[in-house]
């Protein structure tokens, strides 16, 4: 492991595992394998990706921060 902030630092694949885990897997039984890659995949693309709101942006979702970046004019 390196240092805080290093390309070595897992904390972001913690914190995605661990809320991947806590709202999908552990509300969900599967039968198959197929089934549970389904409701991951859709979660990562439907939820988490779109929807979820995140601190470092203000509390928006992903899709309103971008949004809003592409109205703002470019910093020179």
């Amino acid at each position: 492991m390196g240092r805080v902030g290093s390309c070595f630092d897992n904390a972001a694949a913690e914190a995605f595992f661990s809320t991947l885990e806590h709202e999908v897997l552990s509300r969900h039984h599967f039968s198959t394998k197929a089934q549970a890659r389904q409701v991951v995949v859709a979660w990562c693309q439907d939820f988490y990706n779109t929807q979820r709101r995140h601190s470092a942006a203000a509390l928006m979702s992903p899709i309103q921060y971008e949004r809003l970046a592409a109205d703002q004019p470019a910093a020179a």
